[in-house]
């Protein structure tokens, strides 16, 4: 008999890959402050309305061999992977959290990441739908399913309080995205000022507090470390090779932060933590 994980994280796989080709939708359109609602999906260079037969996630594009069937525009690689990406992401919590509110929030918070990891490769934005939306559903869910870490209560705890365990898991939601996020801010505005240019978008700002929100303060320091470090290799490996301007080159540092959130979701955080102990 068929394991039922494994069961269950087919059946996710298969919904992530329709949450995929959903966001899709949002990466093309939210950048440019678009409805993701309507109008319907077209063909940007004939403008013909896509069929549904034409919108199946993956098999489409394969069938089509990436190129629309009325005029043979190309159809970006993106449209594929995105939905690739989601539904392995969406299987991997399915498969090894069941059916359960935490699959749930960390599938959406999985999906709200790869939105953002693509948008900033293609545009160098992160759409609040994204950022500040997922900030709040990250505290909305914090009550329901607990936030994995235990900052908060330590802190609750030296100052003499005893916290209920959905009180302090919004509390580590809190914490998690405020004091990073603000902490980036600070080292963004003094780089500023003292090389007077940008150093760091607000939109990074707000998608680490999203993610803090979602992981904890724990996490989202362990996402920023793993994203600089991944961001800092890959794009001196990038400058190298194509022979930009370090100095006009701007970094999709989005992009790395929202891979390193999704592998610190998959794999958790006490691998890590483990190594100072």
């Amino acid at each position: 008999m068929p394991d039922a994980g494994l069961i269950t994280g087919v059946l996710a796989a298969l919904f992530g890959l329709l949450i995929g080709s959903f966001l899709n939708v949002c990466i093309h359109r939210w950048p440019e402050d678009q409805s993701v609602v309507a109008p319907r999906s077209r063909c940007p260079g004939c403008e013909h309305l896509i069929a549904w037969y034409d919108n199946i996630p993956v098999l489409s594009w394969l069938v089509l061999r990436a190129r629309c069937r009325h005029c043979g525009c190309p159809i970006s690689w993106r449209y594929p992977l995105v939905e690739l990406l989601t539904a392995v992401c969406f299987g991997w919590f399915g498969a090894h959290l069941g059916l359960t509110p935490a699959a749930a929030k960390y599938c959406l918070f999985a999906a709200m990441l790869i939105g953002l990891l693509f948008s900033d490769l293609e545009t160098l934005l992160l759409p609040d739908q994204f950022t500040i939306g997922g900030f709040f559903l990250g505290l909305a869910l914090a009550p329901v399913v607990a936030v994995p870490d235990s900052t908060f209560r330590l802190l609750a705890a030296l100052a003499g309080f005893s916290v209920p365990p959905r009180v302090s898991s919004l509390g580590e939601a809190l914490l998690g995205g405020v004091v990073p996020a603000g902490t980036l801010w600070l080292l963004g505005w003094l780089f500023e000022k003292l090389r007077h240019k940008e150093g760091l978008g607000f939109g990074d700002v707000k998608m680490i507090a999203m993610v803090g929100a979602f992981l904890g303060l724990r996490g989202a320091l362990l996402t920023v470390i793993l994203g600089s470090v991944a961001g800092s290799v890959i794009g001196l490996v990038y400058i190298k090779a194509t022979r930009r301007d370090a100095g006009e080159y701007q970094l999709p540092f989005g992009a790395f932060l929202g891979a390193a959130g999704i592998a610190v979701a998959m794999s958790g955080q006490e691998w890590y933590w483990s190594l100072f102990n």
